[in-house]
């Protein structure tokens, strides 16, 4: 697994470099975000360490751009801040990033933390799915999933990231199921997650910007107060 380090401190980086690569990790670092965004376009990690804090292009904006124009590849991020207060920021700005890590922070943390989000998938069977409903289709085999439009068999594809097809799948392989977010974090990430459960409205948020007619009065996904959420569609 190739995974690149954005941290502009060379002995956090080196340190961060040496517990994974001992690990067997491949591991390369780049000291900010503008080399990094070069890095992620030309070698296609399959992760990226991200530090919060960077000279030039901050990690946020490193994080939404990535986001924004996923290669091959589309990258676990594993977020960094030095500040406790900064989480909230981290979480709520619906960057794109996976998981968050607060500085200081151990070596084996980190190295658990990795091995959880490359570790994250759907827990399918081996045959072939495929759901659909009156509004959407997902293919998990070929990792695609689109809008029906109104005119006869047309459809759009929606450019989601793996956690937003994985979330999307789950309710439309799932229509009227109420979900916590304790079940969509076992489903979605398995019993080794580590972090705040708030990560699953961050992605049910940037979901509904991509499927929702009207995201902030939604039509699909439904929150049900004081559980979870739902998504209603009729079956196809």
């Amino acid at each position: 697994m190739d995974i690149l380090i954005v941290e502009d401190e060379p002995e956090i980086a080196k340190l961060i470099q040496l517990s994974l690569e001992k690990e067997g990790f491949s591991c390369q670092i780049s000291p900010d975000g503008l080399n990094a965004l070069r890095l992620v376009q030309e070698q296609q990690p399959d992760l990226i360490i991200l530090d919060l804090m960077l000279p030039g292009l901050d990690g946020l904006e490193l994080c939404a751009r990535i986001r924004q124009k996923p290669g091959t590849k589309d990258p676990y991020i594993l977020m960094l801040t030095a500040k406790g207060e900064e989480i909230d920021r981290v979480i709520g700005l619906s960057t794109g990033a996976d998981d968050y890590l607060v500085k200081p922070f151990s070596p084996r943390e980190l190295v658990a933390r990795v091995r959880a989000l490359l570790r994250r998938s759907l827990r399918q069977g081996g045959q072939h799915q495929t759901y659909r409903t009156e509004h959407f289709s997902v293919d998990v085999d070929a990792h695609t999933a689109s809008r029906h439009l109104n005119s006869k068999d047309a459809e759009e594809l929606l450019d989601l990231t793996t956690l937003e097809f994985n979330l999307l799948t789950m309710f439309v392989s799932n229509p009227g199921r109420v979900w916590n977010r304790s079940q969509l974090i076992d489903k979605l990430w398995g019993s080794d997650f580590f972090g705040d459960e708030r990560v699953v409205d961050t992605h049910v948020a940037r979901l509904r910007k991509k499927i929702e007619p009207d995201s902030s009065n939604p039509t699909f996904i439904k929150t049900v107060v004081g559980v979870g959420y739902k998504f209603e569609d009729r079956e196809s």
